[in-house]
């Protein structure tokens, strides 16, 4: 079932709404983390109504499990001149699974102007680069709705990076922000190219900034890149980039995972 579809079959409820979370959406025991992510920004988005400004900010905390009959409950928190600031939280058996904060912010006149995210310059065009075939333990998301591809040669060296190409299957009814929510959370964790065997990971929080008011990319591919900088008992942090098919740049952001091998 796409986004859209699962959108569309929500209950209504009081400050937000309740589904069930589709089998296709899994990754392992919970939902993905994209796909959660992107159902708490639809819940903010609605209660915060009308006129509301680009989203510019996200912090989301992976707190438990999400599977089966879930509810999403969202709230704005505050409105100023030219930020408004929403929180949701998706809910199971009544308790939290995830946490999420928002911040709409409409651009401003600035006399600041620095870029310096530059795309990798060994990236391969998407259209080029080899495809990531899903593997037998795979998780049920990757394999009915994303479409990965290496966006940089294989290296024989170890290093705590990957890079890929990336786009959702079925992108027709979603805005750009959320179907880049929906897939910025996809690539594996920055660490998996040291580790020996495959490993359970899990994301704990991920903060992510949107650089730009209205993402754009060319037949839906934007560039994920995830660089680990630490990795100790049990735990890494990881810097995340995405650039659009352009090489533009249009979120940055962190994310700290739980890695148990």
């Amino acid at each position: 079932m796409s986004f859209a579809a699962t959108l569309a079959g929500v209950e209504p409820r009081e400050g937000g709404f309740a589904l069930t979370v589709p089998d296709d959406w899994h990754q392992g025991r919970t939902a993905y983390g994209g796909f959660s992510t992107a159902l708490a920004l639809s819940a903010a988005r609605q209660q915060c109504g009308a006129g509301l400004p680009p989203l510019r900010s996200a912090a989301i905390s992976f707190i438990g499990p999400l599977f089966g009959p879930v509810e999403i409950r969202a709230r704005k928190l505050r409105q100023g001149k030219n930020a408004t600031w929403a929180s949701a939280e998706i809910l199971r058996d009544g308790a939290v699974g995830l946490s999420a904060s928002f911040v709409f912010m409409r651009p401003v006149p600035s006399a600041l102007h620095l870029n310096d995210c530059p795309a990798p310059a060994d990236a391969v065009p998407p259209e080029d680069a080899v495809v990531v075939e899903p593997a037998p333990h795979s998780p049920s998301f990757f394999k009915e709705h994303i479409d990965m591809r290496y966006a940089t040669p294989r290296s024989l060296e170890k290093r705590p990076e990957v890079c890929r190409w990336v786009r959702l299957m079925e992108r027709e009814g979603l805005d750009a922000v959320t179907e880049l929510l929906l897939v910025a959370d996809v690539a594996p964790p920055a660490v998996l190219p040291m580790l020996d065997s495959r490993a359970p990971a899990s994301s704990m929080l991920w903060q992510a900034n949107l650089l730009t008011d209205n993402p754009e990319t060319r037949d839906g591919w934007w560039l994920l890149r995830s660089r680990a900088s630490y990795a100790a008992n049990g735990c890494s942090s990881q810097i995340m980039e995405v650039w659009n098919a352009m090489g533009e740049p249009v979120m940055t952001g962190m994310q700290s995972m739980a890695v148990f091998g």
